[in-house]
């Protein structure tokens, strides 16, 4: 397992030389749609719907980054990845930007040459068992087989936490959701463990979900966003400012229902103004145009609109706010100002 952590690595590493100096943005407006990295399927999160739409939480980071850029949602082709492949198809530009629950980690920003460009999903790693094995914690778990995404940082998390815990495991290594829901289903692993939004969200798809409790333990912090390569600035900046405008928007009470409204004309706010390009010009300094947060915010709403559209509690998913909600209700989203 070492070594192919270590091969990945200098493989990405090289990969990333060569991809470093390029134009994103240029490249990005000259094919005339964004490419991004997403799940290979994650209600919620990222899933293709019954035509074959995608749709999620993550999926609207990009369509929002899209909108920006092109004034068309729709101007994005879903790349769908693993937990092993999302880094190379981001080092070798096959994909722009990666969407796709990826926790920010000090090796990944330094040792992978990526920039994070914020935190869209605040989140920690969590168990899943049938409720007919009795189990209330995971302490109880001990020879327990456990169904583990490889290439993951719950994979090393796992490790820490039953070696602190002095119990021993048995993993089931697996590369995508999908895979670890049928063997999960099928028995082929008494746990399955990965982010606590992510367990939520596979057990929302079971036929019959009461079957399956969330243990009370979380492991980690997973602070989860979306990423883009080292070396380019100016398309990091384009990719971190429209994350925060929809932050920003929902802090500020600019909705997809009444951004119309409000772009029209001044309002009062002078950050709203420079926001919505009804005061002064944002968007020239990114080289976008002036309604490119309009843009943004138009294509899904502002960040609550798509939280509780996606994965908030009235949908299956039912995650509550939580950590995610704004920094003036007690969670821990917070945008910088926009002047």
């Amino acid at each position: 397992m070492n070594k192919t952590v270590l091969f990945g690595t200098l493989t990405i590493a090289g990969l990333t030389a060569a991809a470093a100096s390029a134009a994103t943005l240029d490249d990005v407006k000259a094919r005339g749609h964004l490419n991004c990295g997403v799940t290979t399927g994650l209600t919620g999160f990222a899933a293709p719907d019954a035509n074959g739409v995608w749709e999620g939480f993550d999926v609207d980071v990009c369509r929002a980054v899209a909108a920006a850029i092109f004034g068309d949602k729709n101007a994005v082709e879903f790349v769908p990845t693993t937990g092993e492949t999302r880094f190379t198809a981001l080092s070798s530009g096959e994909i722009d930007l990666l969407a796709r629950n990826t926790t920010w980690t000090l090796s990944r920003d330094t040792d992978l040459k990526f920039d994070f460009i914020g935190v869209n999903y605040y989140d920690g790693q969590g168990f899943m068992v049938p409720k007919a094995l009795g189990v209330t914690s995971a302490k109880d778990l001990d020879g327990a087989t456990v169904c583990i995404q490889t290439g993951t940082t719950t994979e090393l998390n796992l490790a820490d936490f039953f070696r602190s815990n002095n119990i021993s495991y048995e993993p089931v290594p697996i590369q995508t959701n999908a895979e670890a829901q049928q063997q999960y289903l099928a028995g082929a692993c008494d746990v399955y463990t990965t982010d606590a939004s992510g367990l939520a969200a596979t057990r929302a798809t079971f036929e019959t979900p009461e079957d399956h409790v969330l243990l009370p333990e979380i492991i980690s912090k997973e602070p989860l966003g979306p990423l883009v390569r080292h070396g380019d600035n100016e398309w990091g900046d384009i990719a971190m400012w429209t994350l925060n405008a929809l932050i920003a928007a929902e802090e500020l009470g600019i909705t997809s229902a009444n951004i119309g409204e409000m772009s029209a004309a001044p309002t009062n706010n002078p950050e709203v103004n420079r926001i919505l390009g009804t005061e002064g010009d944002l968007g020239a300094m990114m080289k976008l145009d002036k309604n490119w947060a309009v843009n943004a915010i138009t294509a899904g709403g502002n960040y609550g609109e798509i939280f509780e559209r996606n994965i908030g509690e009235n949908t299956p998913i039912g995650l509550a706010r939580g950590l995610n909600a704004q920094w003036t209700d007690g969670g821990l989203l917070y945008s910088p100002p926009f002047r």
